[in-house]
């Protein structure tokens, strides 16, 4: 089963450090190889490639998955969809598509305004031009905008620059911060924002659905990345609380509902050496309710209370799977 990933570009560590922290890092014995391995996934193969490539590379059935931006997977994408992502958001790779105009253009604040001033380009003999390295997701965004006049100059390059040479009007560009756009004296616009992107696994559900071998590896892949990304929301809080029984604690965390957990608390004897009745009560907590649950298990009787990271949280069925053939 061969797996796509960048070879360079922004997306290049981020993603070997992603599937580190997963637990399936990659093995390269040269950083000069183009394939490498998954040591903890055996019969999984790697593939380096530019960024560029991922999307075609898929499709046409020389991978059988590969992590892309969404932006790239949706302007590159022969089906123009995103029936090919298997997981949308690995929690990576965060940027936007946005429109930049120069900051000189202090009337044009909104789309609005660029729709009126791309009529003013067209009586006066000529389009608004947008220089971008996205033309389809691009022109599809300003058609359902209610911008008609304009045209798309396509260009590999830095983008920034082409406004101040002067053979584009306007950019549409990705941007993680807008620092570099306000350093080349451009803004973005309210409504302005194409799409929002990020990494995200994809896949050829025709080659998946017709080797049973690859659907399995990669199905144990999409598993682990899953379990793995579904544990970011969440913590294990421990808490010693005095009680007769196990059954006498667990009344009193379910008591709260805020601090119950995922199916409730698990409940473990401490053995203490003043001899007193306590229990060890765990809950699995989302993060966002870290404050309220501590301060519930405290109201319960809760002291020295732990809290812990976790790696992993698996459900009884993994979604991701289900997605591998358009299931």
């Amino acid at each position: 089963m061969r797996l796509a990933i960048s070879s360079d570009g922004a997306l290049f560590e981020p993603t070997q450090a992603f599937l580190r922290s997963c637990g399936i890092g990659v093995s390269r014995s040269n950083p000069r190889r183009y394939i490498a391995d998954i040591p903890a996934l055996p019969g999984v193969t790697v593939m380096f490639q530019r960024g560029a490539d991922i999307t075609p590379k898929v499709e046409e059935g020389s991978a059988d998955l590969g992590v892309v931006g969404l932006d790239r997977y949706l302007e590159m994408s022969s089906e123009g969809a995103d029936s090919g992502v298997v997981i949308d958001d690995l929690d990576f790779g965060r940027c936007e598509l946005v429109l930049g105009v120069p900051d000189s253009w202090v009337d044009v604040v909104s789309l609005a305004d660029l729709a009126d001033l791309s009529m003013e380009f067209r009586q006066q003999g000529r389009d608004l031009r947008i220089v971008t390295k996205y033309p389809r997701l691009v022109e599809r965004f300003l058609l359902r905008s209610g911008i008609n006049l304009f045209s798309l100059v396509h260009s590999s390059g830095t983008l920034e620059a082409a406004v101040a040479m002067g053979f584009a009007d306007i950019i549409a560009d990705v941007s993680e911060s807008g620092t570099t756009m306000r350093e080349n004296r451009l803004k973005t616009i309210s409504g302005g924002t194409i799409i929002s992107s990020q990494a995200c696994l994809i896949s050829n559900q025709r080659l998946l659905s017709a080797d049973s071998a690859k659907l399995d590896r990669a199905k144990r892949l999409v598993d682990v990345m899953e379990g793995h990304l579904r544990s970011r929301s969440y913590y294990s809080v421990t808490a010693n609380m005095r009680g007769e029984t196990p059954e006498d604690v667990a009344r009193q965390v379910l008591e709260h509902t805020e601090i119950s957990g995922l199916r409730g608390p698990t409940i473990a004897k401490v053995y203490s050496q003043d001899g007193v009745g306590w229990y060890a009560a765990t809950v699995i907590i989302r993060k966002r309710n870290l404050a309220d649950a501590v301060d519930r298990l405290r109201q319960a009787g809760g002291t020295s209370v732990t809290v812990s990271d976790l790696n992993y949280v698996f459900n009884s069925n993994c979604e991701a799977q289900d997605r591998l053939t358009g299931g």
